[in-house]
């Protein structure tokens, strides 16, 4: 197993979620690898943590990687975060993703969780897929 792959996959992931239209429609440009400094839209979406683990098997090597894409939103309620989370969702189950390095065998939702933050005025919720990569 090597963990290799996961700059490649999170560059593609990152490409996938800043290109998709239905994304972009309820985010703008909105879509981070890391949150810049000052003004930022009212919705948007970040790339979070990630645990990965070797999958390797007699056919070859190959890692799972869990990912946790952000969608944060100071929109009273949470129906923009919801909005915004499922389009991340969309864009991403069975996404056929081309990487620099590997290959992404496939990709998955495997769970959300919904919360508000900063005092009750944000909400934020994490969503996590399951990415199986050989190479």
């Amino acid at each position: 197993m090597s963990y290799g792959v996961a700059a490649a996959l999170q560059a593609a992931v990152y490409q996938h979620l800043a290109g998709d239209a239905a994304l972009a429609a309820l985010v703008g440009t909105g879509v981070y690898d890391a949150v810049p400094p000052g003004d930022k839209p009212p919705t948007y979406v970040v790339l979070g943590e990630e645990q990965v683990r070797d999958r390797s098997d007699a056919t070859g090597d190959g890692a799972e990687h869990r990912l946790v894409v952000s969608v944060v939103s100071e929109a009273a309620g949470f129906a923009a975060a919801k909005a915004a989370a499922a389009a991340v969702s969309d864009a991403l189950v069975d996404a056929t993703l081309t990487l620099t390095r590997g290959t992404l065998v496939g990709i998955g939702f495997q769970k959300a969780v919904a919360k508000r933050i900063e005092d009750g005025t944000r909400r934020q919720i994490d969503l996590t897929f399951r990415a199986r990569v050989e190479g």
